[in-house]
């Protein structure tokens, strides 16, 4: 068996249950007389218990990366009413695959090969050897996922009005939940009471640079001669102030949004659907007045994927809404910076993904209908110099630079926005400019040239008609970049909805008791391997439903608990709803935070109208410096994990004798900043990748006579990350209220310090910010204030017992520190 068709063979049985077994497959299938380019259909030959069907499934793709990518379009079961032939055709290299059931009959296209002669082999086999009497109830739940062309064409049952199971169900079961039925009723008959409506969607994007703008936006928002029925613009960068990135709050927010309004086209009226907004990146969707009444469940979130992992220097923003019965996604998003820091943007995408959480249904963003990614990728040419970048531009040759294009060789290798796709890019590259002009680069870093600003969609009916930039907006070092889509849009005809409603509704009464909904779980207890500090592992577990009506499930929070799983675990998705004969993969994720020795939990997956089902989640933990207490680890003279189980029960218990005045940990991050980092620009901006943050974690809690490894923005991250999560923040929690109110003057604060604080904690928090008074000494070179440091480090140093995951300084909590920053730390600060 060929990779490929390996790969297409698993895929294809990821699409049944586990006790359905696929056993051949045929690719590259297409319909007789069908139309042309239509051989996206895979023949599958499925068992169950002695039993045989053929299923017709159609991929939307050319070659499927996952089963959710097959539909059902026919199933034929294979007993005595079934026949198989073959048809020549003349002067070709394939032959007519000819099935017959009853008075059905489908012809195919099928390629002459090897895999066509194992496949019909397989099929004259399968009747050969299939039972007298042949039990094809396990199909019944595949009819109702079919397309709606063939449903009405059902081999088995002539009453195709209603798919569900009559036979064979056991008495005495109760009703299922009706809204579940009914929505699940309507999905599949939505073809009868909705149409394709065509709508103009407007996507732009923009790096501004932190320039203010008084010019107007139109050429860029009102280009198009006819306006838009939607409008979704992104910017990144409209503040690079340093308050803006500690206090995520900045007045070019309102002053960017007017302009935008302004700007939007003059021969139709807009209105505001949703502004989000994260530090310095701004997304805004506006509506056309006339569908406005059409929008419903709107909500936005925001990632940041810089600092700690939630500073929003980078990240994305994202706002979902439902057009009529479509649901649209909206991504503007801002990714690392640097040419060689390719995998580190891949890691913010990754991230972005899988953080994003709308909180409806569906709350993530590969689930919606239609997806529109815009944004600053900043994804550069690659081995390239700017002079080589700048001839091949002269020369019109833009498909050579295309090709080392690191978006488009990223995306060929499956690392980034894998199931999207991008129009043509005949615009020239919009990255990096002389501000005011249209001359690329010419300060001493000559950046080359680079299409850093990128609009992507995915999702059915989605027709691009241009992609373009727009030279004359010249007040950043970026150019504007803007997309047109015409996309398909359906619209519900309350008439015909109102028709089926309520023949559906008649239906359903007439089988309210009749039907459970039923799954099955692929496993009840998961153990993961040793669980490290913040190195996250999954597992993922598979809810199939093994009924005949949708099931709906949550996992939900067991008595006397506050939440559905413990604070070390996150179950993406926490719920949903599974139609028949389809499965859904639940991941759960561990990330430790804090101080345990091992994991344990009971998850209650609860299916609404049936029965709880219970999953045992456990693990073991290896401690670190990072969780521990400052009292614990200024005890301990070796890297933690050379300590004997007796050793280290001695120093958590505060039995054994103080060995440091601080953490040994904390001298070794502050030691190497002192020697290489005082003078590094933008210190505590930058994000470290997560494997430089594991290799440092390891080299502190195994020790290593190599040099720590790590840069200096890695080595500043991890010392924001050790203050972070110790177990007690270094100012205790409760005197975090007494600081902030005492904060305007240095000599309460000074007394506070000195009088409430224990003698372990205060020398930490001297030491810290002592080191902070030496870094400010090189500002020049590193760019940083005291009022900067002051908010950063203050959220850090009096850190709230429940965490933060957006960035959101406290100015109380910085004006604390910043107290100890301006002032003199002598000697005299401390107890007599």
């Amino acid at each position: 068996m060929l990779a490929t068709h390996l790969d297409v063979f698993n895929i294809v049985q990821a699409k049944f249950l586990a006790a359905e077994v696929v056993k051949s497959i045929n690719l590259n299938v297409s319909i007789v007389d069908g139309p042309q380019n239509n051989s996206n259909r895979i023949l599958a030959l499925v068992e169950y218990n002695n039993s045989f069907a053929l299923f017709v499934l159609v991929s939307s793709r050319t070659q499927p990366v996952s089963f959710s990518d097959l539909s059902i379009e026919t199933v034929v079961p294979v007993d005595q009413s079934f026949a198989c032939e073959t048809e020549p055709v003349a002067g070709q290299n394939h032959v007519i695959l000819v099935i017959k059931y009853k008075q059905n009959r489908y012809e195919y296209n099928i390629e002459v090969g090897k895999e066509s002669c194992n496949f019909a082999a397989e099929l004259i086999r399968s009747k050969e050897v299939s039972t007298s009497k042949p039990n094809f109830t396990w199909l019944e739940k595949y009819f109702g996922t079919m397309n709606q062309s063939n449903r009405n064409s059902d081999p088995i049952s002539d009453q195709s009005e209603f798919v569900l199971v009559r036979d064979g169900m056991t008495q005495g079961q109760t009703a299922i939940n009706r809204e579940s039925m009914l929505r699940y009723q309507l999905k599949l008959r939505d073809s009868e009471f909705t149409q394709k409506q065509e709508f103009t969607i407007f996507v732009g994007t923009w790096n501004v640079n932190g320039q203010p703008c008084s010019a107007s936006l139109r050429s860029w928002l009102s280009y198009d001669e006819n306006p838009p029925d939607v409008y979704a613009i992104g910017f990144q960068e409209i503040d690079l102030s340093k308050e803006a990135f500690i206090f995520n709050d900045t007045p070019r927010e309102a002053e960017w949004q007017k302009l935008v309004m302004d700007g939007l086209h003059p021969n139709a009226k807009y209105r505001l659907v949703a502004l989000a907004r994260l530090v310095g990146m701004q997304l805004a969707v506006m509506i056309n007045n006339q569908h406005y009444q059409h929008v419903r469940n709107v909500s936005f979130d925001t990632v940041g994927t810089g600092l700690l992992g939630k500073m929003g220097n980078k990240g994305g923003v994202a706002v979902r809404l439902e057009l009529h019965n479509t649901s649209l996604c909206f991504v503007n998003c801002h990714l690392a910076a640097h040419v060689e820091e390719y995998e580190r943007r891949n890691q913010d995408y990754k991230d972005i993904n899988a953080r994003i959480n709308f909180r409806r249904n569906p709350p993530a963003i590969k689930d919606h209908d239609q997806v529109y990614w815009l944004g600053d990728l900043n994804y550069r040419i690659t081995d390239l110099s700017n002079t080589q970048v700048k001839v091949l531009l002269q020369r019109n040759e833009t498909n050579a630079l295309l090709k080392v294009d690191q978006l488009n060789q990223q995306r060929e290798r499956g690392n980034v926005l894998l199931d999207y796709l991008e129009g043509d890019i005949t615009f020239q590259p919009t990255y990096k400019f002389d501000l005011f002009t249209d001359v690329y680069d010419t300060s001493e870093k000559a950046r080359p040239p680079a299409w850093t600003d990128r609009i992507l969609w995915r999702g059915r009916g989605i027709h691009q008609l241009y992609y373009r930039s727009h030279m004359d907006l010249k007040v950043s070092d970026h150019k504007p970049v803007s997309a047109l889509f015409k996309s398909e849009i359906s619209v519900v005809d309350p008439t015909k909805y109102r028709k089926v409603h309520e023949d559906l509704l008649k239906k359903m009464d007439k089988h309210e008791n009749e039907f459970l909904p039923q799954v099955t779980v692929d496993q009840t207890e998961v153990t993961f391997d040793l669980v490290k500090f913040r190195e996250p592992q999954c597992r993922d577990i598979i809810i199939a439903n093994t009924g005949v009506v949708p099931a709906e499930f949550e996992f939900i929070k067991k008595l006397d608990e506050s939440f559905y799983c413990k604070d070390w675990l996150r179950i993406v998705p926490f719920s949903g709803s599974i139609n028949p004969g389809e499965k859904c993969d639940v991941r759960l994720e561990v990330n430790l935070e804090t101080d345990l020795d091992t994991l344990d939990d009971i998850l209650v997956l609860h299916l609404k109208g049936g029965k709880d089902m219970f999953i045992i989640v456990n693990g073991t933990c290896q401690k670190s410096c990072f969780t521990q207490s400052l009292s614990s680890l200024v005890r301990i003279q070796v890297p933690i994990l050379h300590l004997s189980d007796e050793e280290w029960n001695l120093a958590r218990n505060n039995i054994s004798p103080i060995y440091y005045s601080v953490p040994r940990e904390l001298w070794l991050l502050v030691d190497y900043l002192y020697r290489h980092g005082l003078k590094t620009r933008d210190l505590f901006e930058s994000c470290a990748l997560h494997e430089e943050l594991i290799h440092i974690r390891d080299w502190l809690d195994c020790g290593s006579q190599e040099p720590i490894p790590g840069t200096p923005q890695a080595i500043a991250e991890s010392l924001l990350l050790f203050l972070s999560y110790t177990k007690d923040p270094v100012i205790p929690f409760e005197l975090q209220d007494v600081c902030i109110a005492a904060a305007n003057n240095f000599e309460n604060c000074r007394q506070l310090i000195l009088q409430k604080v224990n003698d372990i904690h205060r020398t930490v928090f001297l030491y810290v910010c002592m080191f902070l008074q030496e870094l400010l000494r090189y500002s020049n070179d590193n760019g940083y204030d005291a009022k900067t440091l002051a908010s950063l480090f203050g959220d850090i140093l009096l850190r709230d017992q429940i965490r933060n995951s957006k960035p959101q300084a406290s100015r109380g909590k910085a004006n604390f520190v910043y107290n100890f920053l301006m002032n003199d730390l002598s000697s005299s600060l401390l107890p007599k």
